[in-house]
């Protein structure tokens, strides 16, 4: 891998690193209390809960794979082992968990009027403003993520030849044993 591409990649991924943190602190560490309808916390709703987990997974996973991208040397199969976490395990479970809670944002901001679903942050200001703040730093380590998820693909893929766009001699051959034929 080229240096600048391999400084690129690293640092994305320990850039997601904070960004991951921040976002588990924030989950975990949210609660608050109202005296009529009683506390609420991360561990109330499923879907935080979820975010957390990934969270937590996913910047350890940046922090090995960063790592590993300095120190441990390149085989063949390297770049498909981390185009396969990067794409398919750790991004697409931060697409899933930052919609979910962004939904979960939304329905406690503004409710639901058909469902009969209250306004929640009317009464829980303080635990909204943070489940905010988590889903914009969550999404901004997704973002860092899809980033390094590109330079994988790139990595993975570009060990193959890219395709001719000339006919080859073989697609030459058989087309004119098969304009022959037809003849």
């Amino acid at each position: 891998m080229a240096p600048r591409l391999k400084l690129v990649d690293s640092s994305l991924r320990l850039a997601a690193i904070p960004l991951s943190a921040a976002t588990l602190c924030l989950t975990v560490t949210n609660h608050q209390d109202n005296t009529d309808l009683g506390p609420v916390a991360y561990k109330n709703i499923q879907g935080l809960s979820y975010m957390a987990w990934i969270t937590g997974i996913s910047a350890a996973y940046a922090l090995i794979a960063a790592l590993s991208i300095w120190f441990i040397k390149c085989s063949a199969s390297k770049p498909w082992l981390f185009f396969l976490f990067d794409q398919k395990m750790i991004t697409y479970l931060m697409v899933t968990s930052g919609a979910g809670v962004s939904e979960i944002v939304y329905l406690a901001y503004y409710g639901d009027r058909t469902v009969t679903w209250s306004e929640a942050c009317l009464s829980y200001p303080t635990f909204c403003n943070r489940m905010k703040l988590a889903v914009i730093l969550h999404a901004l380590a997704l973002f860092c993520f899809i980033a390094f998820t590109v330079i994988s693909a790139y990595r993975a893929f570009s060990l193959f030849e890219p395709p001719s766009l000339t006919p080859s001699k073989e697609v030459e051959a058989a087309d004119n044993t098969t304009s022959r034929a037809a003849a």
